[in-house]
């Protein structure tokens, strides 16, 4: 390898690492980690699997694979073969023929012939000290098969690839605690204004009963107070019911629930608190993934409003986009920031997991803020 040759592989790996720290999202990384395996290896194709829990794979990037082909060849693959192999052994797999391999199984008939095959798993840390294998870089079709070299190269680029996936994972870890807790502080809230209630409605009613015979005027007028703290107290409990039960997106629909959990979240901030404010055109029709993807960037925005924005005023606007997409619009009069500058100080989880959750579904999430004025966050999905 020539001094031009080395010095081009460490600018694609020095551009593959910065990736992970830069401001893409986790499927935009893992796609420069496999587009430059395959470009420094010189294979014609490569692929990163991530496996889920079903025996299929949360996400699979391809580089080398036109569009067309991905459509021809099918959905995403099962856990077979060599793509069962890389995620049961840590161990890098180097063949010259993957076909001639006892462990190959089989792959469908549009899926391109392999011959040279290079596997790499994807550690998080030693398995002997509790790590685990997240995924699996492959790489075929090398001329004059693979080399050591190219071990050590897809090596490195694997080793951060499982950064960006462990950061992504304990992202979603801290955020599922987070909600849990917050769920906990709303339900706490919320039984205490029904506590207050209550205990209103019983001392108005015992006035009234006082009253009842040397004043029946004013006992009606305490029946009917009765009456209100009743109704209200009624709506309080029917609120705590709804916050302490998952949202039901396919009995209740996005529009519902979304409106629902506005209203919750308004009863539960209180008299200091902000104001929050639900409005929408024609409600949007999208498939079940796309509307669980709206209402979860919703949470984290609203979220980021009522506990750290201080402000007044929230407004939560879903419109149609389109014949069948969706725009959710979260504004707040709060404190705001510079987007850019938590974007490169590295303080952006909440921003990228809402940005990887709207890309997950083809969408994009953008987000407009300033120092002291406000911040509105844009979501869009495209509907099926």
């Amino acid at each position: 390898m020539t001094a031009a040759d080395e010095l081009s592989t460490a600018r694609r790996l020095s551009a593959a690492v910065l990736a992970v720290s830069d401001q893409l999202t986790v499927p935009e990384v893992l796609q420069t980690i496999v587009d430059t395996a395959r470009e420094l290896a010189a294979a014609e194709y490569a692929a990163l699997g991530v496996p889920d829990d079903n025996g299929s794979f949360a996400q699979f990037l391809v580089s080398g694979v036109s569009a067309e082909q991905q459509d021809a060849i099918g959905p995403l693959p099962r856990q077979h073969g060599f793509l069962a192999v890389m995620l049961r052994e840590p161990a890098i797999q180097r063949l010259d023929d993957i076909r001639a391999d006892p462990r190959f199984d089989w792959w469908p008939s549009a899926h391109p012939v392999l011959e040279a095959f290079l596997g790499v798993p994807i550690l998080s840390g030693s398995l002997t000290n509790g790590g685990e294998i997240l995924g699996a870089l492959y790489l075929a079709n090398k001329p004059g098969g693979f080399t050591a070299h190219d071990e050590e190269l897809v090596r490195v680029l694997a080793a951060h690839a499982a950064i960006a996936l462990t950061h992504a994972r304990l992202y979603a870890r801290s955020r599922e605690l987070t909600i849990a807790e917050e769920r906990a502080r709303i339900a706490h809230d919320l039984h205490d204004a029904v506590a207050q209630r209550l205990f209103g409605l019983r001392l108005t009613a015992q006035a009234a009963d006082l009253l009842i015979d040397r004043d029946p005027a004013a006992a009606r007028a305490r029946l009917a107070e009765v009456t209100t703290l009743a109704r209200e107290a009624a709506e309080e409990l029917h609120a705590a019911v709804l916050e302490l039960r998952p949202a039901r997106l396919d009995e209740d629909g996005l529009p519902d629930v979304l409106r629902k959990q506005v209203q919750i979240l308004d009863r539960a901030s209180g008299a200091g608190g902000p104001r929050l404010h639900y409005s929408q055109d024609e409600p949007p029709v999208l498939p079940p993934s796309q509307q669980a993807v709206v209402l979860r960037v919703a949470q984290e925005s609203l979220h980021n409003a009522v506990r750290h924005a201080g402000a007044r005023e929230i407004h939560v606007r879903l419109t149609r986009l389109g014949s069948c997409g969706a725009r959710l619009e979260i504004s707040d009069d709060g404190a705001g920031f510079d987007v850019a500058a938590t974007m490169r100080a590295g303080r952006s989880l909440g921003l990228r997991s809402m940005r990887d959750r709207a890309c997950s579904v083809r969408g994009s999430a953008t987000f407009t803020s300033a120092p002291g004025g406000g911040t509105v966050v844009y979501l869009e999905v495209p509907g099926a």
